[in-house]
C-alpha cells in the first residue's frame, strides 16, 4: 500500500473515498450510457434513409456487443497487471479515462462529418474506449482498499459507499442518455457526446483534487514494490500446490462454468432484450412514451433497494443459510424466472406484428435477473477470494473473468441467433425459442449444481465456516456485494 496523507474524514472516513466514488459515478455513468445506446445505434437505418445509425442486422449488432463486452472484462487483467508493474494507478486512470473520452467523442462524430468512413471511426472509437477500459477499471477499485490500513474495520463500508455511487451513475446513465437521445429526435450521437462528457467530468474531478485528498495514495506501482522488498528479505519461494489447494480450485474452476451460463443469460439486457424493449414493447404512459434506455437503469436501482435485503435474509437464516453452490443454483433459477417473463411478453403478442407487450414484463424480467445476480455474482467473487491459494489469488481473479468474458462472448452470440431482421412473425418466434432455451439450460444447471452442493463443499475444505455475530455476519455479506459491484461492473 501506498501511503497518504490524509486530509480529514467525511462521515467517518477519509475524504478521498469521496473522490473516488464520485469519479467512478461519472465513469460508470459514462459506460453505462454507452452501453445502453450501443445496439440500438447498430441496427437503427442509416443516415440516408432518416435515421442515426449504422443500419446493421440484429444477428450482427448482437454479436459486436458480446465481443465489446467480452473484451472489457478481458483487458483490466492487463490493465491492472501495468498498473502495478510500471505506471502506477493514478496515472492508470488518467491515461485510461482519456483513451475513454477519446472513444466516446470519436463515436459521436456526425456521420455527415466522416462520410464514407462511419464504420471505420466506430471500430476506432469502440476499440479505444476497450482500452482505456481496462486501465481505468480495475485500478480505481484498488485505491478505494488502499485508503485504509490492513485490519481497518471501515473497509467494508468504504465499499458499500463506493457501490453506491457506481449504482447511482449507472441508474442515472439510461435515463440521462435516453432523454437526450429523445430531445435530438433520434440521434445517437449526441448520446455519445452525453457519455464523452461523464467521462470528461470524471477525469477533471480526479485530477484537481487527487493530490490532496489523496495524498501519494497511486502514485507508485504498489505491485512492483512489494515484490522488490518480498525479494530483499528472501521470502520469495516456489512450492507446489496442497492437496487442499488443489480442492479448492477445483470448485473454483467448475463454479466457473455455472457462471458463464448465468452471465450469458444476463447480458441480454444490453443486447436482445433491449432491442425487443425498443421494438416490441409498449413504452406508452398516456401520451408520453418511456425511452428504451430507461430500462437499462433497472438493475442499477434494484442492487441498490434489494442488496441490504438479500444480505439481511441470507443472516436471518443463521445455521439455515444455503451454502454458496446452493446460492448460485438459486441466482440460475432466478434467472430463468426473469425468462418466464420475457416469454410471457411475446405471448401477449400472439405473433401478431401489430401488436406490443406491456412494459410491466421487462421491469418483471430485470427485477427476477437482479436477484439472481445478487444470489450468485457476489458469493462468486467472495468464493475466489476465499478459495485460492494467497500466491496466485490474482491468477485465479483473472481466471474468474475470463469465465465472465467468455459468457459476454456467448450471450451475444447467442442473442444473434434472433436473425438478420425479415418478418416480425419469424423474430417473435426466434425470440421465444432464445427466452426459453436459456431459461431451460438455467434450470437444468441449477438442479447439476445442487447436486453437486455438497461434494463442492467438501472440496472447500472449511472454506464456508462462518464464526461471526449476527451484527458482524451482515456487514461483511453487505461489503461482499459492494466489493462485487466495485470491481464486477
Amino acid at each position: 500500500m501506498n501511503d497518504a496523507k490524509s486530509q480529514g474524514t467525511l462521515l467517518g472516513h477519509p475524504k478521498g473515498l469521496f473522490l473516488l466514488f464520485t469519479t467512478e459515478l461519472w465513469e460508470r455513468f459514462s459506460y453505462y450510457a454507452m452501453r445502453a445506446i450501443l445496439v440500438l445505434y447498430l441496427v437503427d437505418k442509416v443516415q440516408t434513409e432518416g435515421g442515426h445509425g449504422l443500419g446493421w442486422t440484429q444477428a450482427d449488432a448482437l454479436s459486436l456487443y458480446g465481443t465489446f463486452t467480452g473484451l472489457v472484462y478481458l483487458t483490466p487483467l492487463i490493465g491492472g497487471w501495468l498498473a502495478d508493474a510500471f505506471l502506477g494507478q493514478r496515472k492508470a486512470i488518467y491515461i485510461g479515462g482519456a483513451l475513454m473520452a477519446i472513444g466516446q467523442f470519436t463515436l459521436a462524430l456526425p456521420h455527415s462529418w466522416v462520410p464514407g468512413s462511419e464504420t471505420l471511426f466506430f471500430y476506432l472509437g469502440l476499440g479505444t474506449l476497450i482500452l482505456g477500459n481496462g486501465l481505468f477499471k480495475p485500478n480505481i477499485s484498488t485505491m478505494v482498499g488502499d485508503l485504509y490500513q490492513e485490519g481497518d474495520h471501515r473497509r467494508d463500508g468504504a465499499f458499500t459507499i463506493f457501490y453506491m455511487g457506481i449504482n447511482v451513475g449507472a441508474a442515472l446513465s439510461g435515463i440521462v442518455v435516453g432523454s437526450v437521445v429523445a430531445a435530438y429526435d433520434g440521434n445517437w450521437q449526441m448520446g455519445f457526446l452525453c457519455a464523452g462528457v461523464g467521462m470528461v467530468l470524471s477525469l477533471i474531478i480526479q485530477y484537481v483534487y487527487a493530490q490532496k485528498l489523496l495524498g501519494d495514495i497511486g502514485t507508485v506501482p504498489a505491485a512492483r514494490l512489494e515484490r522488490e522488498k518480498n525479494e530483499a528479505k528472501g521470502e520469495v519461494r516456489k512450492e507446489p500446490l496442497t492437496k487442499v489447494e488443489r480442492d479448492r480450485i477445483k470448485v473454483i474452476m467448475i463454479m466457473g462454468l455455472f457462471t458463464i451460463i448465468f452471465w450469458a443469460g444476463f447480458e441480454q439486457a444490453g443486447g436482445l432484450m433491449n432491442l425487443f424493449t425498443n421494438n416490441f414493447t409498449d413504452r406508452m404512459i398516456g401520451s408520453w412514451e418511456v425511452p428504451t434506455t430507461w430500462f437499462q437503469s433497472l438493475n442499477a436501482v434494484f442492487i441498490v433497494v434489494f442488496a441490504p435485503v438479500i444480505a439481511s435474509i441470507w443472516i436471518r437464516l443463521g445455521k439455515n443459510e444455503p451454502n454458496s453452490p446452493v446460492k448460485f443454483a438459486l441466482g440460475l433459477v432466478l434467472l430463468a424466472v426473469g425468462f418466464l417473463f420475457m416469454m410471457g411478453a411475446v405471448m401477449e403478442m400472439g405473433g401478431n406484428a401489430d401488436a406490443k407487450s406491456s412494459m410491466w414484463w421487462l421491469v418483471g424480467a430485470y427485477f427476477f435477473h437482479t436477484m439472481g445476480e445478487l444470489c450468485l455474482s457476489p458469493i462468486g467473487l467472495s468464493m475466489v477470494t476465499k478459495l485460492a491459494p494467497l500466491r496466485i489469488a490474482s491468477l485465479m481473479m483473472g481466471a474468474w473473468f475470463l469465465f465472465i468474458a467468455i459468457a459476454n462472448k456467448v450471450g451475444g452470440l447467442v442473442g444473434s441467433l434472433i436473425g438478420h431482421g425479415g418478418e416480425v412473425e419469424e423474430q417473435l418466434a426466434n425470440a421465444m425459442s432464445i427466452f426459453a432455451g436459456i431459461a431451460i439450460t438455467a434450470v437444468v444447471s441449477s438442479v447439476i449444481l445442487y447436486f453437486m452442493a455438497d461434494k463442492l463443499v467438501d472440496w472447500m475444505h472449511g472454506a464456508e465456516t462462518k464464526n461471526h455475530t449476527e451484527e458482524e455476519a451482515l456487514e461483511e455479506e453487505i461489503a461482499v456485494t459492494a466489493e462485487h459491484e466495485a470491481i464486477k461492473r
